[in-house]
C-alpha cells in the first residue's frame, strides 16, 4: 500500500502507538514550531563511567523512535544529540575492565583525565565515548555526539554556569530538602576541580562573582578562589542536567524510571534557570535473567555486541519497542523469540490498514514500510535444525533448505543468510546441549507408527502432510493430550524441552534423517 503524506499524517495524529502519543507532546510544546524556526532538540545522555550496554543504546533508538514519529507529524526541523557525561568524576571502579588497580589511583578525577585502562585512547572516556559512537553508529543513527569537557571547557556552558550562581540559593532550596543530613552539610551544587590533584571536588563553595565565575573553596587546609567558568568547575549531577537543558534548549529527553525524582528535582532547577523543561517519559529498566537491575559498573547486562552475534539489529529494536514502560529480562535467552516476533510483525505489515501499520513495531523500526524480504522458515526452526545436526556448517544448512525451500539460496534470502550465521553462533555457545531421553513404551510404539507413516511417503512430501500423519497419531495412540505426543518427540528426537512443527521440521531435515532420529530413539 502506498500511503500519501497527507493520509500518513492523519493517521498519525490519532495512532495510540507510544512513539506517536510522545511526538504529541512536541506539537503541544510549540503548536507554531519552535521559535525563529529552531530545530527541535532531542538529547540522550550518557555516563563513560563504565562500558555501555544495550539499554545505553536502547535509549537512543527509543529517543530516534520518536523523532522519526515527530517528523511524520510535523515538517518543523529536528536534531538529536547523544550527550556524554565525560566530565564527571570516577566514583568507584567498574568490575569488567582491566587495571583496576591505576584506576583506583585516579578516582575522583574527571573521567576524560583518566588514562585508559584498555590502553586504545587517551583517557578512560575516550574509550568509553568510542564504544558508544561505533555501536550507534554501526546501527545508523542520525545523532550528533557531544562531549561535557568539550562544552564545559570550551566556554559553551559558561552563561548558563553563569546563571547558576546567581540562582545558587534557590538551587539549594529545591536540592537541600530531598538530601539526608550527613549529605546536605557537604553539598554543594557547584564541584569545583582542584588546581593541585585535579579532582572534582564535593566540598561546599562561596559565590565571590556571579559575572566572572569566582567562587571559594577549601582544597584540603588551603582556601582557593577560583573560576568556574571554562572547565573550573563540575555541576552536581541533577543541577548539570537541568543546566544543559537550559543551555541547549533541549526540547525532548527520556529517562529511566529510577531517575523520576531526579527529572523532577532538574526540571524545577530548570525553570529557575529560565527554561522549560522537556518533554518525556520515564522507561521501565532493564533486568538481567536473574531480575537484577543491569548496571554499568558490574557488568551484568548485555553488550550490543553479544546480542548482534546471535541475532540480527532489527531483532534488538524490536524488543527495545515493545513496551517499554515494563520492566523485561535482557538476556541471551530472549533472543530467539524477538527475531520469530519481529519476522511475524515484518510478514503482517504489507495487507494491514494503515492504523495497524503505524501501530505494528516494524514501521518504527525501520522508520517506514520494511525491506519487502520473507523469510520461509523461523528461526527457532533453525535452531531445531542445526541443533540435531551437530557440528554444522552454512554450507549445510543451505543444503537441507533446498530440500524445503523453493531456489534456497543466500542471493534470494540474504535475511536467511545471515540468520543462519546467528543459529550456528547461538546453538555453539548459548542453547542447551541435546539431551535425548529413551521413550516410554506408549511412545515407542507412536514412533513405530510415526517411523512407518514416513517410510511411505515420497521423499519431497509436504510439510503439510507430514503434520497430518503426525497429528493422527497423537490423536491415536493413547496420549492424554496431543501436547504429550509432541513433547515426546521433542524430548526423545530433538533433545529439547521445546520444539518446532513437526511436520516443518521433518520436511526440512528430510525423511531418511528423521527416520534415522527414530531409530536411534527406539534402540535406547
Amino acid at each position: 500500500m502506498t500511503m500519501t503524506d497527507p493520509t500518513l499524517r492523519d493517521a498519525a495524529l490519532v495512532s495510540k502507538a507510544w512513539p506517536y502519543e510522545e511526538a504529541r507532546k512536541l506539537l503541544k510544546r510549540y503548536p507554531d514550531g519552535k521559535p525563529g524556526g529552531a530545530p527541535i532538540l532531542f538529547e540522550t545522555g550518557y555516563g563513560p563511567s563504565g562500558l555501555p550496554h544495550i539499554g545505553t543504546f536502547n535509549e537512543v533508538l527509543r529517543t530516534t523512535m520518536v523523532r522519526k514519529a515527530f517528523m511524520e507529524l510535523s515538517d518543523q526541523p529536528t536534531r538529536l544529540i547523544a550527550f556524554s557525561d565525560d566530565m564527571d568524576g570516577l566514583r568507584k571502579v567498574p568490575d569488567n575492565v582491566p587495571n583496576g588497580d591505576m584506576l583506583r589511583e585516579h578516582l575522583g578525577k574527571p573521567l576524560s583525565e583518566i588514562p585508559d585502562p584498555f590502553g586504545t585512547h587517551q583517557s578512560f572516556a575516550a574509550h568509553n565515548n568510542a564504544r558508544l559512537r561505533a555501536f550507534l553508529d554501526q546501527y545508523g543513527f542520525d545523532y550528533e555526539f557531544a562531549s561535557s569537557t568539550d562544552y564545559y571547557r570550551g566556554g559553551r556552558f559558561d552563561d548558563a554556569l553563569k546563571g547558576v550562581l546567581r540562582n545558587m540559593q534557590a538551587i539549594l532550596d529545591i536540592m537541600l530538602p530531598t538530601l539526608g543530613a550527613e549529605r546536605r552539610a557537604t553539598y554543594s551544587p557547584v564541584l569545583p576541580i582542584s588546581p593541585t590533584s585535579g579532582i572534582v571536588l564535593q566540598v561546599p563553595v562561596e559565590v565571590l562573582d556571579a559575572d566572572t565565575g569566582m567562587v571559594a573553596f577549601m582544597d584540603g587546609d588551603t582556601r582557593v578562589e577560583q573560576s568556574i567558568l571554562s572547565g573550573g568547575a563540575k555541576l552536581q549531577w541533577k543541577v548539570d542536567w537541568a543546566m544543559r537543558w537550559a543551555a541547549l534548549g533541549v526540547d525532548y529527553e527520556m529517562a529511566g524510571k529510577d531517575l523520576i525524582d531526579s527529572v523532577t528535582q532538574s526540571s524545577k532547577i530548570a525553570r529557575v534557570l529560565g527554561a522549560r523543561p522537556p518533554e518525556g517519559f520515564n522507561y521501565e529498566m532493564f533486568l538481567d535473567e536473574h531480575g537484577q537491575k543491569i548496571s554499568k559498573s558490574k557488568g551484568n547486562g548485555l553488550s550490543l555486541e553479544q546480542w548482534l552475534t546471535y541475532g540480527p539489529p532489527e531483532s534488538v529494536a524490536f524488543y527495545a519497542y515493545r513496551e517499554p514502560k515494563k520492566a523485561k529480562q535482557l538476556h541471551l535467552g530472549v533472543i530467539p523469540r524477538a527475531i520469530d516476533e519481529y519476522w511475524q510483525f515484518r510478514g503482517n505489515y504489507a495487507a494491514q490498514p494503515i492504523e495497524q501499520q503505524l501501530g505494528n513495531p516494524v514501521h518504527h523500526i525501520h522508520g517506514g514500510p520494511p525491506p519487502a524480504e520473507t523469510l520461509p522458515v523461523t528461526f527457532g526452526l533453525l535452531l531445531n535444525l542445526v541443533g540435531v545436526m551437530g557440528e554444522a556448517t552454512k554450507p549445510q544448512v543451505w543444503g537441507y533448505l533446498a530440500n524445503y525451500v523453493e531456489d534456497a539460496s543466500a542471493e534470494r534470502y540474504p535475511a536467511l543468510d545471515a540468520l543462519i550465521d546467528h543459529a550456528l553462533a547461538y546453538v555453539r555457545d548459548v542453547a542447551d546441549k541435546p539431551e535425548r531421553r529413551a521413550p516410554t513404551e506408549v511412545e515407542r510404539a507412536a514412533l513405530e507408527r510415526l517411523d512407518a507413516d514416513l517410510a511411505a511417503m515420497p521423499a519431497d512430501a509436504s510439510a503439510e502432510d507430514i503434520q497430518n500423519a503426525v497429528y493422527e497419531i497423537g490423536k491415536t495412540a493413547g496420549f492424554e493430550s496431543l501436547r504429550d505426543w509432541f513433547k515426546a518427540c521433542y524430548e526423545t528426537l530433538l533433545g529439547t524441552a521445546q520444539g518446532p512443527r513437526m511436520g516443518s521440521f521433518i520436511a526440512l531435515y528430510g525423511i531418511d534423517n528423521t527416520r534415522k532420529l527414530i531409530a536411534e530413539a527406539l534402540a535406547r
